[in-house]
């Protein structure tokens, strides 16, 4: 059966905005866009609904569900694994009605949540996870207040977010174990982080064989590898290894950003998580918190330059404190227009953009196209980018065809 919807406006994600537009939808596909004058003759003669602007469903291009309540992450090792699901569910959810369709997980619990969306027994979007975060001894997803080797028995187990891998045979273990769980990108620590407690954020982690190592074996099963990075050494050495996606970019300079144009990498920035750390000072780690605030400064400066230097961008936030947080998603793309992008380049990035962050898993998803997933949204940014941030201004959701989100009666 064919739904039929019309627009006043279509943004189709990648290209010109339609005026005047129809989108059809064979069961969870896209079976035409174009003006609604040119309707095909076999088009359902009115529309099941008619909306202000369609879009694409947002792609979350770096999001965690991790199911704490507190951005420490050692509380992820101190909770158990049916509270984390119970709270993730509730954020799955919220993230959904933020009018978010799709989530790259870089790390988290996202490939058993996704068998509970499939079944039906959560509503959110359609998780693309990276299982465990491949992190050296010592790195950004070692969890440094624990004994080591409690760390690696909870890991073994999938109880912990981070996978500990020193030298290329680890190294390649450890790529191996999240293929076995059904990861559908690897995530990696080259660089230090905020959120760990003794790593700095410029330091490179993982030696230049471990990261040819880890992006080749990837490879192999038709996967990329997208590399934590604020440090400008971890950048460089992760793009010379083959890495097609850069988390956070820190301390990007203009090099850096030439480099990922030339290596056609994607940057996923997440300016939403940087931002939100400046306000929670008196719920996270002191050591946090003070590289947060050095970090936080470098970034809004890297960014600028990755986007006049036209270094291709998807939208991610980072995520991963349970609650308020979740659902406020489409903030991000506000704070790309102030980093310089257009409205419509800062769509694109959350849409149009979002699927090639997985390389060869890449689903046909993200623009208003014939044939790709029928996941849409009503929302017009263009004119009035305040609104992003606020998911009740989300008056539409259909995801795979099915609304999913209507306006209240």
């Amino acid at each position: 059966m064919t739904t039929r919807i019309d627009a006043d406006l279509v943004i189709p994600g990648a290209g010109d905005p339609i005026a005047d537009a129809s989108v059809l939808l064979d069961a969870a596909t896209v079976a035409w866009v174009g003006p609604t004058a040119e309707l095909p003759a076999d088009a359902p003669p009115t529309a099941v609904t008619t909306v202000e602007t369609l879009m694409p469903g947002l792609w979350e291009c770096h999001g965690h569900f991790f199911g704490i309540k507190v951005p420490d992450v050692e509380t992820a090792l101190k909770i158990h694994p049916t509270l984390a699901g119970a709270r993730s569910a509730a954020d799955l959810t919220a993230t959904l009605m933020g009018g978010v369709t799709s989530v790259r997980e870089m790390g988290g619990n996202g490939i058993y949540l996704q068998q509970g969306i499939d079944e039906g027994t959560i509503a959110g979007p359609t998780l693309y996870s990276a299982g465990s975060i491949l992190s050296t001894t010592g790195g950004h997803a070692d969890v440094h207040g624990y004994p080591l080797d409690f760390v690696e028995s909870l890991a073994l187990r999938n109880i912990t977010f981070g996978a500990i891998a020193d030298g290329v045979p680890e190294c390649l273990k450890a790529v191996r174990m999240q293929l076995r769980k059904g990861a559908k990108v690897i995530k990696i620590c080259a660089s230090g982080g905020v959120m760990s407690e003794i790593d700095h954020p410029i330091h490179q982690q993982f030696s230049a064989e471990e990261l040819t190592a880890i992006v080749e074996e990837a490879a192999r099963a038709d996967r990329i590898v997208g590399a934590h990075c604020h440090g400008k050494p971890g950048i460089m050495a992760a793009l010379e290894a083959g890495v097609k996606t850069i988390e956070h970019g820190s301390y990007l300079d203009e090099e850096a950003a030439t480099a990922m144009v030339e290596s056609d990498a994607i940057l996923v920035p997440t300016r939403f998580v940087i931002n939100a750390i400046l306000g929670m000072e008196a719920v996270m780690p002191a050591y946090a918190y003070r590289k947060g605030v050095v970090v936080a400064e470098q970034h809004a400066i890297a960014l600028k330059i990755a986007v006049a230097a036209g270094v291709k961008i998807a939208m991610g936030t980072d995520i991963f404190v349970s609650g308020a947080m979740y659902g406020r998603n489409s903030l991000e793309l506000a704070l790309l227009v102030n980093a310089g992008m257009t409205p419509l380049e800062a769509i694109r990035a959350a849409t149009a953009t979002g699927p090639d962050t997985l390389g060869p898993q890449a689903p046909l998803s993200g623009q208003l196209v014939a044939g790709y997933d029928a996941d849409l949204i009503d929302w017009d940014p263009t004119n009035d980018v305040s609104g992003w941030g606020d998911p009740d201004r989300v008056t539409h959701i259909w995801k795979a065809g099915k609304p999913v989100k209507t306006p209240s009666r």
